[in-house]
């Protein structure tokens, strides 16, 4: 996802609403494209919106999603459906398969993959295909895998985004493989997140409450191998790269993990081993929420088969 980042230069005399003050610096975005296409605006790790002022010294990191064009093709990409209605669609998405069209993959991503579906079935129940269009409510990282639910129509993606957006009756589970232990079998981290000044690419996870933007993260450690842990992780917030930046904090990088880890010998040839495994959330028209299940991948059935033949099980002590 895009962002733009920047420090109030410390000679700035006035305060100036965000908006006007990105479109008019060097290399700035015009308000117009802010309103349309900003997602996040974070002031001093804290969220603002374009109208706030911001003085000197302060610090904005700004992130937005590009508009996806009105001519993107649909594509006839196999999908695996968990479940469908007329309000929803859950998949069980591939790794390597991109969420949304963006810079550089404007094809063969799952909006693309759905489209197609979507106009498959409204001429099935002659209905108005234009009207029909993907509703991404969250997101999966490209080369993490499992559920994901999208909406059909603009009231169940307002049902289902106010869900993502409190998290109040919505549950979501991973499963990852991780190098190294934890230093206890489950517990719970509450490190901010904020961008590396060094990599704009990836988070860091910070304890300093007036930098980080609030991320909770709730793993258990469910056995290890030799210095591999097979770990299950709840996520109470929605922050980009949350369980990757996290798992760094806790010197558990995921295996295969190409920003936060390193390339490991005994397995060198790895992929992420992130997997959104269960969801739990409330569908359109329903009060008792719905629990659907992505099965463990074959990566993951192969790389746990390899560590069971190098190195013996070991159950973490509730104590360590």
């Amino acid at each position: 996802m895009p962002a733009f980042d920047f420090t109030v230069p410390g000679d700035c005399t006035k305060s100036t609403r965000i908006d006007k003050y990105v479109s008019e610096i060097p290399g700035g975005i015009s308000r117009s494209h802010l309103k349309a296409c900003a997602t996040e605006i974070l002031v001093n790790g804290k969220d603002a919106k374009l109208s706030h002022k911001i003085s000197a010294g302060d610090s904005v990191q700004i992130r937005w999603q590009e508009n996806i064009p009105q001519d993107i093709e649909p594509e006839d990409i196999p999908l695996r459906i968990i479940y469908e209605d007329s309000d929803v669609c859950v998949i069980d998405k591939e790794q390597g398969m991109v969420v949304h069209p963006a810079a550089g993959n404007w094809s063969g991503t799952l909006v693309s993959a759905l489209l197609w579906r979507y106009k498959k079935s409204a001429i099935q129940n002659a209905g108005d295909e234009t009207q029909l269009r993907p509703g991404i409510v969250h997101r999966l990282d490209k080369d993490t895998s499992g559920v994901m639910i999208t909406a059909k129509n603009h009231a169940a993606q307002e049902f289902l985004s106010a869900q993502f957006r409190n998290h109040r009756t919505l549950i979501k589970e991973y499963i990852c493989i991780c190098t190294g232990r934890p230093p206890h079998q489950h517990g719970l981290i509450t490190a901010g997140l904020v961008r590396d000044p060094k990599d704009r690419k990836r988070f860091v996870a910070t304890q300093d409450d007036a930098r980080g933007r609030r991320a909770v993260t709730a793993y258990k450690c469910i056995a290890c191998y030799g210095n591999y842990s097979l770990m299950k992780v709840r996520i109470y917030t929605g922050r980009t790269h949350q369980i990757r930046a996290h798992m760094r904090f806790l010197n558990c990088p995921v295996l295969g993990d190409p920003v936060y880890g390193r390339r490991d010998p005994g397995f060198p040839s790895a992929s992420l081993m992130l997997h959104s495994y269960r969801l739990t959330i409330t569908l359109p028209g329903h009060t008792v929420p719905s629990v659907f299940r992505a099965p463990e991948p074959e990566r993951f059935r192969k790389t746990v088969a390899v560590l069971r033949k190098r190195h013996k099980k070991f159950i973490m002590p509730k104590d360590y």
